[in-house]
């Protein structure tokens, strides 16, 4: 919706105050953390990325916009329930930086 240009897309980030080109952005992150979160190897990190997205809409939506904010919640503890699920990936990640650190 945000890359298509979606009427609603464009009038929420219009009042968002941050530009159209920050719509692309956040369009190009989720694509990013979307196709990351199918790839094993990286599935973890594109799900964080998806989180901190997410957090931003939550914040945009309850402190600017103030439109319902519920779905986002629900989005932030599905992800987060997967970042949990993958903990051990972090965990392999961070003693590997360990080692070669």
């Amino acid at each position: 919706m945000k890359l298509s240009g979606r009427e609603a897309m464009v009038a929420e980030f219009d009042a968002v105050g941050l530009g159209q080109w920050f719509r692309h952005f956040t369009a190009i992150l989720e694509l990013i953390g979307g196709i990351a979160v199918l790839i094993p190897s990286v599935s973890v990190f594109g799900a964080i990325l998806m989180l901190v997205v997410d957090l931003g809409a939550l914040v945009a939506q309850v402190g600017i916009l103030h439109i319902d904010w519920v779905h986002t919640v629900v989005i932030a503890a599905l992800i987060s329930l997967l970042i949990y699920l993958q903990r051990g990936a972090l965990a392999r990640v961070s003693s590997r930086r360990r080692q070669h650190g």
